[in-house]
Formats: structure tokens, sequence, C-alpha cells
């Protein structure tokens, strides 16, 4: 694993579990059955330039991250994120639309995803993600919202 890798997923990781996006229970996660699908909505400028720069990722003050993760549960708690197919899409209040590009971040069996997105100050954003565990399953459909910041 890479310098930048580590730091990287030592960043996602904390945001991901720490961040209360979902709209009904304050929990940064949606279960189904087996699996549990992780999310979070971040400030681009969390990402430090060198790890930016790394995975091309664009930072700045009105520009934000979706990351995803999908586990599947165990007996002793959660594997590591698990590879997906995923495709979803932000809505604003005026029914305003935006499709969002995934880029898979794959270390070590760690399995994320990012989409970036832009945003205006105060913008509350509906997200609905589908997430295809397996070729066998429908899509699990995770939906939540996230009113977004400008920094200044």
């Amino acid at each position: 694993m890479t310098k930048n890798m580590k730091r990287l997923m030592i960043l996602l990781l904390p945001l991901m579990l720490s961040f209360n996006s979902h709209a009904y229970d304050n929990q940064p996660f949606q279960e189904f059955g087996d699996y549990k699908v992780y999310f979070s909505v971040f400030n681009s400028s969390f990402i430090q330039p060198d790890i930016a720069k790394a995975y091309n990722l664009t930072r700045g003050k009105d520009r934000a991250l979706v990351n995803i993760a999908l586990v599947k549960k165990k007996d002793v708690g959660d594997t590591e994120g698990l590879a997906t197919g995923l495709k979803g899409h932000s809505q604003n209040l005026m029914q305003q639309r935006r499709n969002l590009d995934f880029m898979e971040i794959n270390e070590q069996g760690a399995v994320y995803y990012l989409a970036p997105l832009r945003f205006v100050n105060e913008e509350i954003l509906h997200f609905t993600i589908e997430v295809k565990p397996d070729a066998n399953r429908p899509p699990l459909t995770v939906t939540f919202s996230k009113k977004l910041y400008v920094e200044h």
C-alpha cells in the first residue's frame, strides 16, 4: 500500500463512520440483510492536496465528495469494503438532478467509491444510490439527504 493510499484510507474510514447524513435515523449506513452500505458526503477540502492529486480529485470550497462502501456482515463484525456496481444521482430542492460518477479506490481489500459533485452554499441535496452486491441480487437502494456549506 502506498503512503498516499494509507493516508486516504485513514481519512475516509473515520469520515464514513462519523458523518450523520441519513435523513431518518442519523446513522451513516443502511442495512439490507447481510449487507451494510456506508455513506458520507464531505467537502473536498478535507482531502490533502497531495492525496487529491494522486487520485485526480478536484478540491474546492464548492466541491464535495460522496463516499460509499459496501460491507457484508459476519458473525464477528463487518468485513472490509467489497467491490460493487454503483449508480446514483443527487437532486436539489428545485428537482434538478445530477448523475454521480463513482471512481473505485481499492486498497488491500478495502474498497471505497468516491463521486465528486459541485454545490451552492446551504444547498440541500437528496441522494439515491443503487448498490449492486452481485449479479444475482437486485440493487440495494440507499437514500439520504445532506445540507452542504461552501467554505469561506
